[in-house]
């Protein structure tokens, strides 16, 4: 009889295919549990939805406190992914959502807007920001994302110029850690021009300056309309994001090449009404006082005496006049609160004009 051979040191575990069957089926009865589940819930959604319930503007509000809950090991992000899409698939059951961005698909905009919305909303892509405010005040969409602020290049003048020009409300706010990425179809050294919006340019000037010193740079209407245009030509590179280069099936030429390392662009969700208090919120006003000594001083010192903390202040030229502004300010509370009212009543005294642009709740920044 023929002596069976043996590998030394190795011992069979005739036990393990057993175990992971076993796992197998306890995890295919865990994913028929949770598919119920789900589908329950989008139930009950849709019912209060249909009971004037819940806000139509909320989505992190609804998250966030199931984020705080979390005992792992799903990361804060993996959960915040999971609800968002559930969330948005529960609201597709009731009403198809429209929300407008600053295009094309897998700009900066239209990731921000994924982040916020899900994926089960019809996005519509603009080629301005001015088109993204006129897509909400004329009610061709729920809601709108525009670009407010950069902390490379500071504030986003062609929104605060529409939020003087439009009525709507911001209803939320998208805070994105932009990574910019060298794209395109050749290796470094073949790259004769660099294409990207002006803003994504200015963000990387040391990195090109350093490492592309003698390739021209082209200002485009987006990052990923710069990416389309280095899929189309040999020797341009783009500075988009990973997913335009996905998207435009670029390769990466180098990775990261943002000059702060924290670099965040935080873009406000508008549309008509405020989102619910939160308990963590904030309120954003636009105003305009006398052009005399101590005019804006006394309009802070409103805000300082009631202890209400700012978050963020821009000062903004009013067209057609001289030596004119408006100010933009976002102080910590809902326009709800008592002493954010009691604010409210005190600046309406002390300026020109005074506008409430919204309230809405705190973010965490996304990765």
């Amino acid at each position: 009889m023929a002596k069976r051979e043996t590998t030394p040191g190795k011992k069979s575990k005739p036990g393990k295919a057993g175990e992971a069957d076993r796992a197998k089926q306890r995890l295919a009865k865990l994913d028929n549990a949770l598919l119920k589940a789900l589908n329950e819930r989008a139930e009950l959604f849709r019912e209060l939805t249909g009971l004037h319930v819940l806000s139509p503007g909320q989505t992190i509000d609804e998250i966030e406190s199931l984020v705080e809950n979390n005992p792992g090991p799903l990361s804060a992000n993996a959960v915040r992914s999971i609800f968002r899409e559930l969330v948005s698939g529960s609201r597709e059951l009731i009403a198809p959502r429209r929300v407008a961005y600053l295009g094309p698909v897998y700009s900066y905009s239209h990731i921000a807007a994924i982040d916020r919305f899900g994926q089960d909303v019809e996005f519509i892509p603009v080629a301005t920001i001015a088109a993204v405010f006129e897509e909400v005040e004329r009610k061709q969409v729920d809601f709108g994302l525009v670009p407010i602020e950069n902390s490379t290049d500071g504030r986003v003048a062609d929104t605060l110029d529409m939020f003087t020009r439009v009525d709507v409300r911001i209803c939320g706010e998208v805070q994105l850690r932009i990574h910019h990425n060298l794209l395109g179809r050749s290796r470094r050294d073949e790259v004769k021009a660099v294409y990207s919006k002006p803003q994504a340019l200015s963000q990387c000037r040391d990195w090109l300056a350093l490492h592309l010193p003698d390739v021209r740079t082209h200002e485009t209407t987006s990052t990923a309309a710069a990416a389309k245009h280095a899929a189309e030509k040999q020797g341009v590179a783009a500075v988009a994001s990973l997913k335009a280069a996905a998207n435009y099936g670029l390769d990466v030429i180098a990775a990261n090449i943002e000059d702060n390392r924290h670099n965040i662009t935080r873009f406000a969700v508008i549309g008509h009404e405020s989102a619910s208090p939160t308990g963590k919120d904030k309120t954003s006003l636009m105003f305009q006082v006398l052009h005399q000594p101590g005019a804006l001083a006394e309009a802070m010192n409103a805000i300082r005496r009631h202890e209400l903390n700012l978050t963020w202040i821009e000062s903004f030229p009013i067209t057609g006049a001289r030596n004119e502004y408006l100010f933009f300010v976002e102080l910590e509370g809902h326009e709800s609160d008592k002493n954010v009212q009691a604010v409210l009543e005190e600046l309406g005294s002390k300026t020109i004009s005074l506008t409430v642009l919204g309230s809405y709740a705190v973010t965490e920044v996304v990765e």
